[in-house]
């Protein structure tokens, strides 16, 4: 059993974008729903779909390439708060990633949202992860 789900769920991605895949699959949680949510808001991802046939659900993800050059979208996707090593950031301190060209998807107590979002609700939280 792993311990950290966000970092597996990540992961699951990473591979699957390395390794050309068109979907993956991941078994569901409400934290991983709201992060693919985001990440097909913000274009990151073609489309998913939230399968809870099962006891635990499942959540497949059609990720999305660049139609020319066959690129995958997400360039780098980072674990950065971690279960041994937390990291938080008031609304102040939410890092810009690439000048503004990526995202940072921060836990507040207003629900999971980007770094800007967070900002404008003036909201600090825990920074999940980086994708870019």
């Amino acid at each position: 059993m792993y311990t950290d789900p966000i970092a597996d769920y990540l992961t699951r991605i990473r591979n699957a974008v390395r390794a050309n895949h068109r979907v993956v699959e991941i078994p569901a949680s409400n934290l991983k729903k709201e992060i693919t949510k985001i990440l097909f808001d913000q274009g990151y991802i073609l489309s998913y779909k939230f399968d809870d046939s099962s006891v635990q659900g499942t959540i497949k993800i059609a990720l999305k390439y660049n139609k020319e050059t066959k690129e995958p979208v997400i360039k780098k996707i980072q674990r950065i708060s971690k279960p041994g090593l937390r990291k938080y950031a008031s609304s102040t301190e939410l890092p810009r990633i690439l000048n503004g060209l990526g995202i940072a998807i921060v836990s507040t107590s207003h629900g999971v949202m980007t770094g800007k979002q967070a900002q404008a609700e003036n909201v600090g939280g825990e920074v999940l992860c980086y994708v870019y």
